[in-house]
C-alpha cells in the first residue's frame, strides 16, 4: 500500500513538473505562444503595436538561462501577470547570442547578437520597454523608457509592466516609490501573496 501511495505521488509530481515545464524553441530558447513573430524593425513594430493600443516590449533571453525558464514557468504562466501583459503589450523575443537580422531605431541593421553589445544588454533576461512613438534619430539604447535586467519576483515584475503603461517614467515617480506603493496597496487589501 504504501509503495503504491509512493508511486501515485511520484506520478503525480512528474506530471505537474512536466505541466509546468515551458515549451522551447529550436532556439533553445522558451516559448509563449502569445510572444509576436516579426521582422525585427523596431520603428516597425513600435508603430504595429501602437495601432493595435499596445506598447512594444522586447525580450533578449539566451539558450540554458535558468532565469529565463523561471520567467516563463513562474511569472508568464500566472493568468494576472500575463493577461495583463498580452492585453497592454506586444512582446518580440530576442536571443543574446542570436543571428537574426535587427534593424535599430537609428536604421542600422544588425543582428541579435550584435544589437545587445550595441544597446548594452549583458543578463538574461532583459526587458526592453520601448516608448509609444517612435523617436527620431535614437537607438533603442537611447530610446527605451525602462529596462528590466534579470528575474524578479511577481510583483517587482508585474508592477514595472503596470509602471511603464501608467507611463510612470512621465509623472515623475520613481519607479521603486511606485512599487513601494503597490506593496502597500496589496498589504492593505489582504492580497500580498509574495514580495
Amino acid at each position: 500500500m504504501i509503495r503504491s501511495f509512493a508511486a501515485l505521488i511520484l506520478s503525480f509530481a512528474f506530471f505537474a513538473s512536466t505541466a509546468l515545464a515551458a515549451t522551447v524553441g529550436d532556439d533553445g530558447l522558451h516559448k509563449e505562444d502569445w510572444f509576436t513573430i516579426t521582422f525585427r524593425d523596431i520603428a516597425e513594430d513600435i508603430r504595429a503595436a501602437k495601432a493595435d493600443g499596445k506598447r512594444l516590449v522586447m525580450i533578449y533571453e539566451q539558450r540554458g538561462c535558468i532565469y529565463c525558464r523561471a520567467m516563463h514557468e513562474k511569472l508568464l504562466t500566472d493568468p494576472e501577470v500575463s493577461d495583463y501583459i498580452k492585453e497592454h503589450f506586444m512582446v518580440v523575443q530576442y536571443n543574446m547570442f542570436g543571428d537574426e537580422d535587427v534593424t535599430d531605431l537609428d536604421g542600422e541593421s544588425l543582428t541579435e547578437k550584435t544589437a545587445a553589445r550595441k544597446w548594452g544588454y549583458l543578463f538574461t533576461p532583459t526587458i526592453v520597454f520601448l516608448p509609444d512613438e517612435v523617436p527620431e534619430g535614437k537607438s533603442v539604447a537611447d530610446a527605451a523608457v525602462a529596462v528590466m535586467p534579470g528575474a524578479f519576483g511577481k510583483w517587482t515584475f508585474l508592477n514595472m509592466f503596470k509602471w511603464v503603461e501608467e507611463k510612470g517614467y512621465d509623472s515623475g515617480e520613481h519607479f521603486q516609490k511606485y512599487h513601494a506603493r503597490k506593496i502597500e496597496e496589496l498589504r492593505a487589501a489582504g492580497k500580498l501573496t509574495e514580495e
